[in-house]
């Protein structure tokens, strides 16, 4: 509406000009010909009151002249307003060209607007679902964050208490397995101890027998005895020391079994190809075995003595020798080992 009252005033101004120059050129007109009717009364009434004919020509010809002048004048008036009024009928076809022109440009420039405007419109409702849908995805994005977070909380929560019990259950497992283990020790240990004791009896039963055969073949050898005293004096050294071997091969035998313990319980590494490790074993006897005490390294490999000493650690019992000789020998014991890659 504002567009079309500018429109209005710029039509309203050419327009009011255009009429006033009409209206001046009426006027002027209308005053031409009042001037002509005025000018020929004064010539009658002197035509009337001068007797000369002379004069009365001479004023008649001033007359003429000035009528003529005036004619001229007139003329020249009237041609003056009608190049005016041509001149104001171009401007006012230019005007109304310009106005027309104008118009359409105006319409035109309306028009270029109101599209504008549509196309404003178009974009602003585009825009406007482009932000709504983009709001609609944040929020579906937001809610799917949130969706997810919980998820992972509970699924979180969930492997937390999985492992929980896990613990709990391993953990129940690992005290019946140490029970279980203990009460099979203490087992091993009754069933060692009843079979140390039977054995124990049954030697002791043995060696009272053999006592008892020594006994009687002593006294019904007795005076043979005296004979060949020097006899089993020789003997009995050549016992002593065949005794003093057996020892020596039995000791040899209860080290190599120890060293293949330690094998199988080492973790193995190409590095210690070629090392070896010394060490000194304190064993602890405990039921039927034994297990290890104290572990010092003698000299080796750094690495290779560390890995041997937790091998050792590893053992739960280590076999004893029957003979009580090697036993008091096996309490502390030196060991050479060479892992077997």
């Amino acid at each position: 509406m504002k567009s079309n009252k500018n429109n209005r005033n710029s039509y309203g101004k050419p327009i009011a000009i255009s009429l006033f120059a009409h209206a001046l050129l009426i006027v002027a007109l209308l005053w031409g010909t009042d001037f002509n009717m005025t000018k020929s009364e004064p010539t009658g009434m002197v035509q009337a009151v001068v007797i000369d004919p002379a004069k009365v020509r001479q004023q008649a010809a001033e007359i003429r002249k000035q009528r003529e002048t005036a004619a001229k004048k007139e003329q020249d008036r009237l041609d003056k307003l009608r190049r005016e009024s041509e001149q104001l009928e171009k401007n006012r076809k230019a005007e109304e060209e310009r106005i027309r022109k104008l118009k359409e440009q105006q319409a035109k420039d309306a028009q270029a607007a109101r599209e504008a405007e549509q196309r404003r419109k178009v974009e602003k409702e585009r825009a406007e679902k482009a932000e709504a849908e983009r709001k609609a995805k944040e929020e579906a994005i937001r809610v799917a964050e949130q969706k997810r977070v919980a998820q992972e909380a509970a699924i979180a929560k969930a492997e937390q208490e999985r492992l929980e019990k896990e613990r709990a259950i391993k953990e129940a497992q690992e005290k019946a397995q140490r029970e279980k283990e203990a009460a099979e020790r203490a087992e091993q240990e009754r069933i060692a101890k009843e079979k140390a004791a039977a054995e124990a009896a049954e030697k002791a039963r043995q060696e009272q027998q053999r006592l008892e055969q020594i006994e009687r073949e002593r006294k019904e050898q007795e005076a043979a005895l005296n004979d060949i005293f020097s006899g089993l004096e020789s003997e009995a050294a050549s016992n002593s020391a065949a005794r003093s071997s057996q020892v020596d091969i039995e000791l040899a035998k209860m080290g190599e079994i120890y060293k293949q313990l330690i094998q199988q319980h080492i973790l193995t590494d190409s590095s210690f190809r070629g090392k070896e490790c010394r060490v000194n074993l304190q064993l602890i006897p405990a039921g039927s075995g034994a297990i290890a005490g104290a572990v010092k390294v003698i000299e080796g490999d750094a690495r290779l003595c560390n890995a041997t000493k937790s091998a050792i650690s590893q053992v739960r019992s280590f076999p004893l020798s029957e003979f009580p000789e090697v036993n008091a020998q096996l309490k502390n014991i030196n060991l050479t080992y060479k892992p077997q890659l």
